[in-house]
C-alpha cells in the first residue's frame, strides 16, 4: 500500500515537473541586448497579439531623464538617470543608479554622485547597467564608472575614467555598456596613450589591460569565436578591431575612420562568419570573420552621397538584425530597410513602422520567427519580416514620448531601449519607468 501511494505521488510530481518545464521559467535581461547579448527574447508563455489602444501596466515608478534602457536580474530592475538644476549649462548635475522591485516597482535603493556635463544632449546617462552576480556595473555619460552591490547599492569600487585616462570626450559622452568577460569587465573609454578599450578586474576595479590608440565610439563591444578562441570585436571611433579579451592584444584591425565625426552607435551584428556595422554618415561595412582562423577580410563597403541620399543602410541609434542572408534596419530618416547581406543591395523599404524624422529610432528583438519592435513613439509592435516585406501583426501604445531627450522634436521621443524579462516589458521615458505584462495567461 505504501509503495502504491509513493508511486502515485511520484507520478504526480513528475507530471507537475514536466508541466512546469513546458511552461518555461521566466528569464532575466541583465545586460545590453539581453541574456546572450544577441537581442533574442527566448521566454515562453508570451502573448501572440497585443491589445489595441494601450498596453495595461503592472506598475509605474518615477524616474528622471536618461537615454539608458533598464536591465532586469533576480527580481530587480536597474536604470540610470540624471537630475539637474539647469539642463542647458550642466550646473548642479548628478547621475543616479536606481534599483526597483521587478514585481511591483517599489524603490529598493538609489546611488547618486556628482557628474557635471560638458557634452551635448544632456538628458542623462546612455549605457544600460550590466549585472553580473551580486554586482551592478554602471558607466555614466562623463565616464564615472561604478561597481555597486545589487542588494543595497553600496560601492564595491569606482573609477573616474575621464580624470584617470584623459579622455578626448566624444560629443555625446560615454555610451558603450560594460561587457563582462570571465574575471574582467571591459569598457570602451577613449582614453589617451593607448587606452581606447580598457579591461578591469571586475572584483577590485584594478586595470588589467588597455588597448588601441583610437578615439572613442559609442558602440558596445561583442564577443565572437575564431579558431576556437574568444575574440572581442570593438568598433571604436577609428576602427573595427578584434582583440584577445584576456590580454588586450590586437589580433586584427580594419581602419574605419569617420568622414565627419565618430558616430558609430549600433552594436556590430554577426551571422555565421559575417560581421556587419552601420554608421549614419559613413554607410555600411560587411567583414568576413572566419571561424577557422583569427583574422578578417572586407566583403563590401557602401556609403551614399549624404545622410539623406544613403546607400545600403546608414543607421544612427537603431541596432540592425541579421537573419540568414538578410539584414533589417532603420536608415537615417526612419526608412526601415531590408538588405541583401551578400551585396548590401536594398530589397525593400517600409516607412510605416516609425514616423519619418532625422534619427528616427526602432529597437528590435527577435522572438521565434517574429520581430518585436519598440519605436520612438512609444509603440510596441509584433511583426513578421521576410524578403517580401514587413507585416505588422499587432500594435499597441506603451509609454508617451517626452521632449527632454530631443527638444527639437515637438512630439517627443522614446529613445531608451526596453528590456524583456519575467514575461513583461520594462521601458522608461524621462519621467517614468513602467512594467507591462506580456504573459499569455
Amino acid at each position: 500500500m505504501l509503495n502504491l501511494r509513493a508511486s502515485s505521488l511520484l507520478l504526480q510530481f513528475t507530471f507537475v515537473s514536466l508541466s512546469w518545464q513546458s511552461i518555461g521559467v521566466a528569464d532575466d535581461w541583465p545586460q545590453w541586448r539581453g541574456p546572450s547579448g544577441d537581442a533574442v527574447w527566448r521566454e515562453e508563455g508570451i502573448v501572440s497579439t497585443l491589445p489595441t489602444g494601450k498596453l495595461p501596466r503592472k506598475w509605474t515608478a518615477k524616474v528622471a531623464s536618461g537615454y539608458s534602457g533598464p536591465t532586469v536580474a533576480e527580481g530587480r530592475v536597474f536604470v540610470t538617470d540624471r537630475v539637474s538644476q539647469e539642463m542647458q549649462t550642466g550646473d548642479g548635475d548628478s547621475e543616479r543608479v536606481l534599483c526597483f522591485d521587478a514585481n511591483d516597482g517599489k524603490p529598493l535603493w538609489t546611488y547618486a554622485y556628482d557628474a557635471p556635463y560638458t557634452i551635448s544632449y544632456r538628458a542623462g546617462p546612455r549605457a544600460p547597467v550590466t549585472i553580473d552576480g551580486n554586482h551592478a556595473y554602471a558607466v555614466g555619460a562623463m565616464g564615472h564608472f561604478h561597481c555597486l552591490n545589487v542588494a543595497d547599492g553600496s560601492v564595491v569600487w569606482k573609477r573616474d575614467l575621464n580624470a584617470e585616462y584623459k579622455i578626448a570626450m566624444p560629443i555625446w559622452g560615454i555610451a558603450a555598456a560594460p561587457v563582462i568577460y570571465k574575471d574582467l569587465v571591459v569598457q570602451q573609454v577613449g582614453g589617451s596613450s593607448g587606452a581606447c578599450i580598457v579591461a578591469f578586474d571586475k572584483t577590485s576595479g584594478r586595470e588589467v589591460w588597455k588597448a588601441l590608440d583610437d578615439r572613442a565610439g559609442y558602440s558596445t563591444p561583442i564577443l565572437i569565436k575564431q579558431a576556437g578562441e574568444d575574440v572581442l570585436v570593438c568598433w571604436t571611433g577609428d576602427s573595427i578591431s578584434g582583440l584577445n579579451p584576456e590580454t588586450g592584444k590586437v589580433h586584427w584591425a580594419f581602419p574605419f575612420p569617420p568622414s565627419k565625426m565618430p558616430i558609430g552607435i549600433a552594436t556590430p551584428v554577426v551571422s555565421g562568419d559575417r560581421l556587419f556595422v552601420t554608421s549614419f554618415y559613413d554607410g555600411s561595412v560587411m567583414l568576413r570573420v572566419p571561424t577557422d582562423r583569427v583574422g578578417f577580410e572586407l566583403l563590401w563597403k557602401r556609403v551614399g552621397r549624404s545622410e539623406q541620399d544613403t546607400d545600403a543602410l546608414q543607421a544612427i541609434i537603431s541596432n540592425p538584425i541579421f537573419v540568414g542572408d538578410l539584414i533589417y534596419g532603420v536608415d537615417s530618416y526612419g526608412e526601415f530597410r531590408c538588405l541583401d547581406a551578400k551585396t548590401g543591395d536594398r530589397i525593400w523599404e517600409d516607412q510605416s513602422l516609425v514616423r519619418r524624422n532625422r534619427w528616427a529610432t526602432i529597437h528590435m528583438v527577435q522572438r521565434d520567427n517574429q520581430v518585436w519592435m519598440f519605436n520612438e513613439q512609444g509603440e510596441l509592435m509584433i511583426t513578421e519580416l521576410s524578403e517580401s516585406g514587413a507585416k505588422v501583426l499587432s500594435r499597441t501604445n506603451v509609454i508617451a514620448p517626452t521632449r527632454i531627450q530631443l527638444t527639437r522634436r515637438d512630439e517627443g521621443v522614446c529613445w531608451a531601449p526596453p528590456a524583456f524579462a519575467n514575461r513583461s516589458i520594462y521601458v522608461r521615458s524621462d519621467n517614468e519607468l513602467v512594467c507591462c505584462s506580456l504573459a499569455a495567461d
